[in-house]
């Protein structure tokens, strides 16, 4: 790492410290060593939780910090340099949670001239914090509380004079403190997982408003540019992926998860919807899309503005909707009508609702009932049915406002697990506390393992290990040992592929670029670096806009910082190996039919190699001493190792 002398570039300098309890707003210069060692956004907000939560807490009391972060690339011509991220203790894990979102508010964030916002404490009265460029505000809510994430939008735009405000809010349900209750940026933006939305209402803050009219400085303009090119080029050779993504965006996966088996289908009982045409991306395009939009800094333009004109949801528009909504509310709940996912996404987008672990709780308690595991005495009366869309819809309000059956749902998997009972728990879809995403495990190997490790429960974007879909056989072989690693059924290769990937996947997080703009193009190696996928392009990324030059092993070595890190925040708080799994139902079920019948998760032998890919204990999945130290997280290795002692 050289040219590391000053922060000139990319950075925006200042970290703004909010305590609501006591009303005062600090702003701290961005340290050197915090940046050069985390760049940015989750790794950046990693460490300040890190730094300032030291022991176990509440994550709903005044203690738990509640982070916003962006990185360099946010504000710049980047490909996808659009997201942010938000960090604090989630309800859900009791561990390390962040969720991760795209749109305009990052890139305004940083215009302002902030590199994170770090919130402590407990407003007595609902509040929102108002950021116009250098001025900060803690104004009252009062009269925001209860309103939706829509209305809040439009009423706070109307407040301070500006209808091109980044804006960032809860709903009903971060305020009722629903345990996976998100973040909404933009109406649709959600910064969905891990429960943070519930951890903003329990600190009685509404929203975050920023105006911000400053620029990023770039060290290296002309090669930024050449950067930019290259992998827009590089995305464009994979033509299919290109088409795909630019007209249909996520929605297009319905259709290929489908046709691999690994569509979850009532609660991930089997892998293949028999009426998933009726779901899918072509259908969505053709019946309610009226354009597509894109995101800051983004030319891939994913996401679309909708509209319902006929039929009983008819009236319903809006941005958005994701493969994961679609699936979730569709599929994983035994419904086809691709119109009532449209309105139970849109509802969660106003309500503050994560649709993933929304329609996973619903989807549980339907084979919970459908098992006579839960009766009409439970649900308030009401009879549960696999494919009903009102239902579905009726839930998902219940769900916000807490109200009868709702406010058992609002719980999520895992604690629902524990209150029906053991048997309940054999099929209830989560990890660490948080509900498992939309592409069965028993299908792509290493994102099953990718789910088991991911150091914020059950996740497939810590390591969306593509290199399973899109590598070559050579290029399996030369990176990870064996060519084992790209059959989707084999286990050898997979955990070395998945902690290269997660150490990738942290550095993107950092610099915030966009998942969906980084190449993937099974080509050659060659072509294939190009892409924000492989260290090279990361760190010419990196040197164009900081003007710091990382290489190849600078880049690996911050990702794999960040990953550690996190794990002991984890281990910190009580995780180890024999959390590192997944349900029953993956491990000991086969795939009943379609192409992956039979097939189940071999969970231990691919445990195995992560570990000793990691460096860490293979017995119990905890970073050694030698390997924190090595990556210069002495602090990290001291309160580990004082944990260790005491527990012995």
């Amino acid at each position: 790492m050289k040219g590391a002398d000053s922060l000139n570039y990319g950075w925006a300098g200042t970290i703004l410290n909010v305590d609501l309890s006591r009303r005062k707003i600090v702003k701290e210069p961005l340290k050197k060593e915090l940046a050069l060692n985390y760049l940015g956004g989750r790794g950046m907000n990693s460490k300040i939780l890190f730094d300032r939560v030291k022991s176990k807490i509440n994550p709903f009391g005044p203690k738990n910090v509640l982070i916003f972060g962006v990185g360099p690339a946010n504000g710049t011509l980047a490909p996808g340099s659009n997201r942010f991220t938000v960090t604090a203790i989630s309800p859900q894990s009791g561990t390390l949670g962040d969720a991760n979102s795209g749109g305009f508010f990052g890139a305004f964030l940083k215009f302002a001239g902030y590199d994170a916002i770090a919130i402590t404490g407990r407003a007595k009265k609902p509040v929102y914090l108002w950021i116009d460029d250098s001025v900060v505000e803690i104004r009252e809510a009062k009269h925001l509380w209860g309103k939706t994430t829509w209305e809040t939008d439009e009423i706070i735009k109307e407040e301070v004079g500006n209808p091109e405000v980044g804006l960032a809010c809860i709903g009903p349900a971060g305020e009722n403190l629903v345990n996976y209750a998100c973040v909404i940026a933009e109406r649709s933006r959600a910064a969905g997982r891990c429960g943070i939305g519930a951890v903003m209402g329990s600190k009685k803050l509404k929203a975050i408003a920023v105006s911000g009219t400053g620029g990023v400085k770039i060290a290296h303009p002309d090669l930024l540019m050449k950067v930019v090119r290259e992998n827009y080029e590089v995305l464009l050779m994979d033509e299919s992926y290109y088409k795909a993504f630019s007209v249909e965006g996520s929605p297009s996966l319905i259709e290929m998860y489908n046709l691999m088996g690994a569509l979850p289908t009532r609660n991930f009982q089997t892998g293949v919807f028999e009426k998933a045409e009726d779901l899918s991306g072509k259908r969505f395009v053709k019946n309610y899309v009226v354009q597509s939009k894109a995101c800051f800094g983004c030319f891939l333009h994913c996401s679309h503005w909708y509209e319902i004109r006929e039929g009983k949801y008819a009236g319903a528009k809006g941005e958005g909707l994701e493969y994961e909504a679609i699936c979730g509310f569709g599929s994983r709940c035994g419904n086809s009508d691709l119109a009532s996912t449209i309105v139970a996404n849109e509802l969660c987008n106003k309500y503050g609702l994560d649709a993933i672990s929304t329609s996973g709780s619903i989807a549980f308690a339907l084979e919970c009932f459908e098992r006579g595991l839960i009766t009409t005495d439970d649900t308030g009366g009401v009879k549960l049915e696999w494919g009903n869309p009102d239902q579905i819809i009726d839930l998902v309000t219940k769900i916000a406002n807490r109200e009868g059956f709702g406010d058992f749902l609002a719980y999520g998997v895992k604690i629902m697990a524990e209150k029906i009972g053991d048997e309940a728990k054999k099929f209830a879809p989560h990890v660490k506390g948080v509900e498992i995403i939309n592409a069965d495990p028993r299908g792509p190997k290493a994102w099953a393992l990718g789910y088991a490790v991911a150091t914020r429960g059950a996740d497939h974007l810590r390591a969306f290990p593509i290199g399973e879909f899109h590598f070559s056989a050579d290029i399996a072989e030369e990176m990870f040992g064996t060519r084992d690693a790209v059959d989707l059924r084999k286990f050898k290769g997979k955990g070395k592929m998945v902690a290269w990937h997660e150490n990738i996947r942290a550095v993107m997080d950092s610099l915030e670029i966009c998942v969906y703009n980084a190449a993937r193009t099974t080509v050659s190696r060659e072509i294939l670096e190009k892409g924000f996928f492989f260290p090279k392009a990361l760190a010419k990324l990196i040197f164009a806009i900081t003007g710091i030059k990382f290489d190849e092993a600078d880049v690996l070595r911050t990702g794999e910082r960040i990953v550690n890190l996190e794990r002991v925040l984890n281990v910190k708080s009580g995780y180890s190996r024999k959390d590192d799994t997944l349900p029953l139902r993956f491990l000991k079920e086969p795939m009943p039919s379609g192409p992956l019948e039979g097939e189940t998760v071999n969970l231990d032998p691919m445990l195995n190699e992560y570990y000793k890919a990691r460096g860490w204990n293979v017995k119990t999945g905890i970073p050694t001493r030698k390997k924190l130290e090595k990556l210069g997280l002495k602090e990290a290795a001291k309160e580990l190792h004082a944990q260790n002692s005491k527990s012995h």
